[in-house]
């Protein structure tokens, strides 16, 4: 059966590519990572392929050929600066917006049937974005191991351990990150009165001379004890960037720098693992070089129309799908750091 006014379909198709222009853009605000990594211009798409390769240099301490010299003396030129790249998977992500013959028939107005329309293509968006809010916080094992490859595994609690981008932590030291915890490496239950010395400790470990972590991300608990902290000098603000966005941010200075402290979890508090709420997992501070991170669109994929009108043989119903294909990569693990309990 024909859908019942096939002139409204063209409707749909116009109006979510003209609005698919824009969510590329309001999801990278909708994070702060990302937008701090969007202001780095480190989105970068790529073209193709069945992986998503990250460049990376390192240091082989068995291969290092600087070294101090006199006269005549022979040089070590044997071949240095390793270089390797990260793999990463391309994660596909999907929204669906339907509508059936008789709500078309109900809405015939044309404003009323766009005003329709709108509402339920916003609420597609909303919940894309917040699907994928939720998993650049994990591991990219949920799903089947279909998402993105998140913070979990990217700076993980325990780093000296697993694989990541394809490389084995295991056998190389470069690719650990810093994890820094409360009871074991402080001892003690991190608090108000401790965070901040225990944020120093993790800090002066992700210091390479002026290069240095700029975003920490904290979820309730950690950030509430940060603020605690913080009361008896009154709490040091800032207007701008992360701030300014709307993400409440909070200023460290700690090793020799100076990073933004935001607010990863809010109304929706910790990730649930139902993930019908995003958020900073519970317990947790993420020291992040944003340097070293990067958003990999496709760039066919980065929130566009996927086809056309999908239209059941046997339904007056008409579906039109939009999505994103990528991951989240990093090309220096051992720069990122994360406290925990």
């Amino acid at each position: 059966m024909p859908f019942a006014n096939s002139t409204y379909t063209d409707i749909i198709t116009t109006t979510i590519e003209s609005r698919t222009r824009e969510l590329a853009d309001n999801f990278t605000n909708n994070n702060a990572l990302l937008r701090k990594v969007k202001s780095r211009g480190n989105v970068k798409p790529f073209g193709g392929g069945n992986l998503i390769i990250q460049e990376l240099a390192y240091t082989d301490a068995t291969t290092i050929n600087a070294n101090s010299y006199s006269g005549y003396e022979i040089l070590n030129i044997a071949p240095n600066s390793p270089i390797s790249a990260a793999q990463f998977s391309i994660a596909q992500y999907y929204a669906a917006v339907s509508m059936s013959g008789l709500e078309t028939l109900q809405n015939s107005g044309r404003e009323a049937f766009i005003d329709l329309m709108e509402g339920r293509i916003s609420i597609s968006e909303g919940q894309l974005m917040n699907r994928l809010d939720y998993d650049l916080y994990q591991d990219g094992t949920g799903n089947g191991g279909k998402n993105v490859v998140g913070l979990a595994l990217a700076v993980p609690d325990a780093p000296t351990t697993g694989t990541y981008g394809g490389i084995n932590r295991a056998n190389y030291a470069f690719w650990r990150p810093v994890a820094y915890s409360g009871v074991t490496n402080g001892g003690a239950a991190v608090t108000a009165a401790n965070i901040q010395a225990y944020m120093t400790s993790l800090a002066i470990q992700l210091v390479r001379g002026s290069d240095m972590p700029d975003l920490g991300i904290a979820d309730n608990t950690y950030y509430g004890f940060y603020v605690n902290s913080l009361q008896a000098i009154q709490r040091i603000t800032d207007e701008s960037g992360t701030a300014g966005a709307g993400f409440p941010s909070l200023k460290f200075y700690g090793g020799g720098m100076a990073m933004d402290i935001v607010l990863g979890g809010g109304v929706s508090g910790a990730v649930s693992s139902t993930q019908s709420t995003s958020g900073a997992t519970s317990a947790h501070l993420w020291m992040l070089n944003t340097k070293y991170i990067f958003l990999r669109p496709h760039r066919d994929r980065n929130f566009v129309p996927i086809g056309g009108e999908r239209q059941s043989v046997n339904q007056d119903a008409v579906v039109k799908l939009f999505g994103w294909a990528g991951n989240l990569t990093c090309s220096a693990s051992r720069q990122q750091g994360v406290l925990i309990a």
